[in-house]
């Protein structure tokens, strides 16, 4: 059996992968769902000061603390960024890491440096008129899907309702911070799984072909993509069917 830490995106806790943690400790797994500081039951911990460092250790003094080994290290959407940078700087404690609809970011690259000017205006904007110029509350519907493009397709009316209800404000010193890693380049690599949902496996072998920086960073031998199709959030649309390859993942 394996051992999965489950790291959720923006503004969810750990509570958001309730049903894939039910599903894979079934099957005998040991699961840890991580709530990053800020977020989920650990929001009382917030301030401007929680950054993207912050997260990374969130995960490592997780990995450390329980002594865990051979870890599938799962992220999903923002949490790519401290999923990498946690394979980073305990690589060793590591089997794998699984980008859930993200992928890796080039060193020196903050999260916000990734979206279109007209994206980025709006998140500043929120964060500056709603969160009091440091942090990032979960957007309206329509500004999730249409200007972020995080699809909710699958969510049901009640799931939205609860990650309405549940959501915590985002850090955004997380969003602002660019990755720093500290592994040589040449160091043996950890081996990836990509699970895509709101994008396709077609879809990143085109950029890939292309040279697409994106795609690139998606691409080699350790790598393998597989397509989830739903939209964003698959812990709520497809859980079953998420815990299912993160199951095999681990066999």
């Amino acid at each position: 059996m394996a051992t999965y830490v489950l790291v959720g995106g923006a503004w969810l806790g750990g509570w958001a992968w309730r049903e894939v943690t039910d599903r894979l400790r079934k099957l005998g797994h040991d699961v840890y769902p991580l709530s990053l500081t800020g977020l989920g039951e650990r929001v009382h911990l917030t301030s401007p000061e929680v950054n993207l460092e912050t997260h990374i250790a969130d995960i490592v003094s997780l990995l450390e603390s329980e002594d865990l080994h051979d870890v599938i290290l799962v992220g999903h959407s923002y949490a790519g960024l401290p999923i990498t940078g946690a394979g980073d700087r305990a690589a060793d404690r590591l089997s794998k890491l699984v980008y859930v609809d993200t992928s890796p970011v080039p060193d020196g690259t903050a999260l916000i440096d990734l979206y279109p000017p007209p994206v980025r205006e709006m998140v500043e904007r929120n964060v500056n008129e709603q969160g009091d110029r440091w942090r990032f509350p979960l957007p309206i519907r329509d500004q999730l899907e249409n200007v972020m493009g995080a699809s909710l397709d699958g969510v049901s009316d009640a799931q939205w309702s609860l990650l309405q209800a549940r959501a915590s404000a985002q850090p955004f010193a997380s969003f602002r911070q660019p990755l720093a890693l500290t592994r040589p380049a040449f160091a043996e690599p950890l081996t990836k799984l990509g699970i895509l949902c709101s994008f396709s496996v077609a879809m990143i072998q085109e950029w890939i072909a292309a040279g697409h920086p994106r795609g690139l960073l998606l691409s080699g031998p350790e790598w393998q993509l597989i397509d989830l199709p739903t939209g964003h959030w698959p812990m709520f649309s497809r859980p079953a069917d998420l815990a299912a390859l993160l199951d095999e993942a681990g066999r």
